[in-house]
């Protein structure tokens, strides 16, 4: 133990069975947990406890009335086969937040959970009580429907385009087999245990385990892009015994049956048999790669598939969270705010109903007081705020420089302003997953771009020399020097040709020639090749030999054959096949040449495991090394040269581990280990996987802002580490600490405790040990992540991506963003408080599930550095000024009727009330949307900015770990809005007591002037806001006192016309208006001269 303070330390290590250790261990656990969530209170209640605890009572009721969906395996019949088919779930996908009967509920539901509309509709609603009533109903109840109205158009489109997406997706029509032949079956009334042709580019509609297709060899591939994010294509396997038969209507003449296990979450793993039990009765065993998961894409040939799950059951929809509906954390402050302002209007209500005292309808008085000042939270609030949002909107997505920007959720631009944590995917998103082969190294030259054809004149050499019988060896007129280079390259590049798991595929080129009397091979010369593979690497490296002229031709399962720079085939047997593991890191092939019968052992693999397989040599690790400072992804090439005899002993032992029940997988990796050894190395491989445009300079702005970059992948972790130190995620400096593998408790512990000894060390961890990690020891490790300077999660589904944002939100209270471009990014962007989708080559389902689309990864900068800043600042100045203008008409109200004898009078009648909160002060306090305080070239070129906004939160009773007590660059504090109460009650004050001093004989006269000080403090005050001017700004000021001076003359019932055309009533104006706004821009200037704030100092 290192210090004993420290709690992760305190727990004790399960290392035995004991039950009393297991006991503490989870009550340790359960105290951790809870030990951020005791404290809450009052202001949690008040804040965000009332609202779980109906939404919890909700799903316990709804629970309890429709029970728990419980998932089941189950048996599918096909063909003859009969037996009880249960009902399943209808394969109808639904993306909608509302249907026609729950609309109104939820959208009214929604609305009223925030305090200041709920406020608004008890105050309308008090107006029908003749008792209490202080105005007209329109006053109330006009603005708040206004408010209601606005927000269901808003929701009602937004759920219409997501209706008329589902409708397109649910409607897509498919071809059913049945007994009467094949008929057309839209995708909404596709059933379990129905077989399904899916043609080639076409969605697969549900779960499916493929029991046929049209390629020779009994397999097709799959595009997975939208299921796991990874665009290289997959290849699945039709079931052996359905394949075997001829024609497609010969499934509906057999008895079988698919068992399959039940729905889970798991993409990447299936457990299945198929049994026919006609005839000779024989079994298969299924797994994943005999399946095609709903979403995925058939890439080559037609499958047909017997649909195992649908609906919410598939792969894709588990994996997928509800849409959610999202509220701005400056909604979320606003709404603190009301709620003081409300206990502000109570205790101002009870001190003046003390003052009056307790005599006859106390309680009837008290409510009326309540009424009066209810306008120090003004009802035009919400509706400025909806208004900026939509005019940030429309500023976004007229932006040249980031084009085809959408904004899909306008309640939310302000998030952009806050965000701490940013979780990126990788494919596509960080990269262009385009593989370009850079650098072959053979320990004595290195082979460049620039040099490859220094390598193809080497092939050329040996294969004529081949050709004419001098074997692989060149001439001696060569040189030794020389002779070995040749040989050398020869070797490495056909072990790179033979050592992968591409298939090359090919497309018909149509020139309406007679091709009849052409060979194979001469028709697949005329046909365009596309290489596919499991990953793009390897595509890279077979598409770097068909530069040099040794070309993959054909391969199945049983053969490859390659044709070399003379023209002539080469065909090779394959023995054994060893797929690469993110546990053994490294893939191996064993292949027998055709010609000569020689039996040849490639392998390739990452740098760390293969040191340790290859005979010594003394260049591998260094050039390794001076490849990764490049940025390039290697592999390590290496053979072995097997005898007939090596091989058959070889091949008995690892048939034998294939067949054995226990521990088969370590016996059959301890024959694989017996073979390599002392393999030969050929050489070493750089490739580069390309990144977007823009992603170093955008990753290096974003931390310079001080935002959390972590990437989340489903690809391997080399890949991964790769990337995150080519695209400078990982500085080169930087320590990198890569979290082993745990399975339980008691490893997961003391890796965490590894992991907190490090020092700005970026983290790299696996979804399977993050998943044990989270089981046991939540907090503890978001705490220690989120001390990175950086975090990458590899193998990381779709699931756990939603998860860690959901934690990072609970555990930090920070404003989150997810970005990515695949479907698999979904459910990741939807938990995050600001969505961003990327239209790119995987797809739009992300860009249209997200919040913000924006077309590549560097629009991103812009969009949180200058909009998102702009947005926040804007609205924050927006929503103090509307609090201002509301809270400074109650404290003349509170002034008013403290002078006469505290009777519960409105000062104002409910016409002006109307109009200063529209027409009078409207246009110059919503102009200050258009305000700004630096430039968009100063707010990028110094990101700093950014950071000041994110420095701390004042939502009460939300856990954090760390709280920071800056709020100097904030726009919205405590501080500042008690700055507002405190100039609110100053100008107030002036202005009511100024017109009491000078008061005449007429109360009407006290009306004029005080109102018109009032609109004249409020247009003054917003100049005075102003910190860069618009010409819409001067209009808006120059507009609103002209509609005030001509409304004087049109509202004589309010105005005295003859009072006001008088010498008496313009300097009582004057004089109130300037001690009431004069202070505050000397104050202004002092602060502006000795405290200026940091962006002052940016401006050019």
């Amino acid at each position: 133990v290192e210090a004993s303070d420290d709690y992760l330390d305190e727990i004790p290590l399960m290392c035995g069975g004991s039950t009393i250790e297991m006991d503490e261990n989870d009550q340790l656990m359960r105290e951790r947990k809870n030990r951020y969530g005791r404290h809450k209170g009052i202001g949690y209640f008040l804040s965000e406890g009332w609202w779980d605890m109906c939404g919890s009572c909700w799903k316990k009721m709804f629970g309890c009335c429709c029970g728990e969906k419980e998932y089941r395996d189950r048996t599918i019949y096909i063909g003859l086969a009969t037996g009880h088919q249960h009902k399943y779930t209808k394969n109808v996908v639904r993306n909608q937040k509302y249907s026609v009967i729950t609309f109104i509920p939820k959208v009214l539901f929604e609305q009223f959970k925030f305090f200041l509309n709920l406020y608004f509709l008890v105050m309308a609603t008090s107006q029908f009580i003749p008792a209490i009533r202080i105005g007209y109903l329109y006053t109330y109840w006009g603005p708040l429907c206004f408010v209601l109205f606005v927000t269901m158009c808003r929701e009602a489109m937004d759920d219409y385009r997501r209706y008329r997406r589902d409708k397109e997706a649910n409607s897509q029509i498919y071809k059913k087999l049945t007994r009467d032949g094949v008929v057309n079956v839209p995708s909404s009334n596709i059933k379990v245990g129905d077989l399904i042709i899916v043609e080639k580019n076409q969605r697969v509609p549900a779960d499916m385990v493929l029991i046929r297709t049209t390629e020779k060899d009994g397999g097709c591939f799959i595009r997975t892009d939208q299921l796991d994010g990874e665009t290289d294509w997959k290849l699945r396997l039709a079931v052996s015994t359905t394949q075997r038969l001829q024609t497609n209507a010969d499934i509906l003449d057999i008895c079988g049956n698919i068992y399959a296990e039940k729905p889970q979450k798991a993409i990447h793993s299936f457990i299945g048999t198929f049994s026919r039990t006609d005839g000779t009765p024989c079994e298969d065993s299924l797994s994943i790669e005999n399946t095609l998961w709903a979403n995925t894409v058939v890439a080559s040939g037609t499958a047909l598939g017997a649909v195992i799950y649908t609906g919410r059951e598939t792969r894709s929809v588990m994996n997928t969270s509800k849409p959610q509906s999202k509220t701005g954390l400056l909604d979320l402050e606003i709404n603190t705010l009301t709620k003081l302002l409300f206990f502000a209007v109570i205790i101002l209500s009870i001190v003046m109903m003390i003052l009056k005292g307790f005599n006859g309808p106390w309680y009837r008085y008290l409510f009326r007081f309540i009424l009066l000042f209810s306008y120090i939270i003004p009802i035009s609030l919400r509706v400025n705020l909806d208004m900026g949002k939509a005019v940030y909107s429309w500023m976004i997505q007229r932006d040249k420089l980031i084009p085809g920007t959408t904004v899909r959720s306008s309640t939310i631009p302000e998030e952009l302003g806050r965000i701490t944590y940013l979780l990126s995917d990788k494919t596509g998103t960080l990269t262009q997953n385009e593989m370009v082969f850079k650098k072959l190294h053979l320990g004595t030259v290195a082979y460049t771009a620039e040099t490859m054809d220094e390598v193809s004149a080497h092939l050329r050499t040996v294969y004529n020399q081949q050709q004419s019988g001098g074997g692989t060896t060149p001439t001696r007129q060569s040189g030794p020097v020389r002779r070995t280079v040749v040989t050398k390259v020869y070797e490495a590049v056909k072990a790179i040709a033979l050592c992968h798991n591409v298939t090359p595929v090919y497309e018909d080129v149509e020139d309406g020639g007679d091709r009849s009397h052409e060979t194979e091979a001469d028709q697949q010369i005329q046909q365009k090749v596309t290489y596919q593979a499991s990953s793009p690497d390897e595509v890279a490296l077979v598409a770097w030999t068909e530069d040099v002229n040794l070309t993959l031709v054909k391969r199945d399962l049983s053969s490859i054959t390659l044709r070399n720079p003379l023209g002539a085939l080469m065909k090779y047997q394959i023995l054994q096949v060893f797929p690469f593991t993110s546990e053994s890191k490294r893939m191996g092939i064993i292949v027998k040449e055709e010609e000569s019968g020689e039996i040849l052992f490639y392998m390739k693999g990452a740098d760390v495991v293969m040191q340790q397989i290859v005979q010594y040599n003394d260049w591998l690790e260094e050039e390794c090394g001076n490849m990764a400072r490049e940025g390039l992804r290697t592999l390590v090439v290496a053979k072995k040269v097997l005898t007939e005899e090596q091989y058959q002993d070889f091949e008995s032992r690892y048939h034998q581990a294939k067949m054995s029940i226990q521990d088969r997988n370590v016996k059959m990796q301890a024959v694989i280990e017996s073979l390599e050894r002392d393999l030969e190395l050929l050489c070493l491989t750089g490739v580069e996987d390309k990144l977007q445009d823009g992603v170093r300079p955008t990753l290096e702005l974003l931390k310079n802002a001080g935002i959390k970059v972590w990437m989340l992948t489903g690809d391997k972790m080399e890949t991964a580490t790769c990337i995150a130190k080519s695209s400078k995620l990982v500085s080169r400096t930087q320590d990198i600490y890569t979290f082993n593998k745990v399975t339980d408790r008691t490893e997961a512990h003391l890796e965490l405790n590894a992991l907190r000894r490090k020092n700005d060390a970026a983290l790299i961890i696996m979804g399977d040990s993050l998943q044990i990690c989270l089981k046991y020891y939540e907090h503890e490790f978001v705490e220690l992540a989120c001390q990175c300077p950086a975090v990458v999660v590899c193998r990381c589904s779709p699931t756990q991506k939603a998860e860690i944002v959901k934690l990072l939100r609970v555990h930090t209270g920070k404003r989150t963003s997810a970005i990515g471009d695949g479907g698999n990014d979904v459910s990741m962007i939807q938990a995050a408080n600001a969505g961003i989708g990327i239209v790119g080559k995987e797809g739009k389902q992300a860009s249209l599930a997200a919040d913000f689309s924006i077309t590549q990864f560097s629009h991103i900068g812009r969009l949180l550095m200058v909009h998102g800043r702009n947005s926040y600042k804007r609205s924050a100045s927006l929503s103090q000024f509307v609090i201002h203008r509301g809270l400074i008409i109650t404290v003349m109200q509170a002034v008013f009727v403290s002078v006469f004898y505290f009777a519960s009078i409105a000062l104002f009648p409910g016409f002006l009330m109307i109009g200063y909160a529209t027409i009078y002060t409207m246009y110059p306090v919503f102009s200050l949307v258009l305000d700004k305080d630096v430039s968009a070239a100063i707010a990028m070129t110094y990101p700093e900015l950014y950071k000041e906004l994110t420095k701390v939160q004042i939502l009460p009773g939300t856990n954090r770990l760390v709280t920071e007590r800056l709020t100097k660059g904030r726009s919205l504090s405590f501080k500042t809005f008690f700055m507002w109460v405190l100039i609110s009650i100053y100008q107030g004050g002036i202005i009511m007591y100024g017109a009491l001093l000078l008061f005449e004989e007429e109360f009407i006269h006290v009306v004029s002037i005080t109102f018109t000080s009032l609109i004249l403090t409020e247009l003054l005050m917003v100049a005075l806001t102003i910190r860069t001017w618009h010409y819409l700004m001067i209009v808006a000021e120059i507009f609103s006192l002209g509609i005030y001076i001509a409304s004087l003359y049109v509202l004589k019932d309010y105005f005295d016309t003859k009072f006001l055309q008088t010498w008496d009533f313009v300097w009582k104006v004057l004089v109130i208006t300037s001690v009431s706004c004069i202070p505050l821009y000397v104050l202004k200037y002092l602060r502006k001269k000795f405290s200026p704030p940091v962006y002052s100092k940016l401006a050019p």
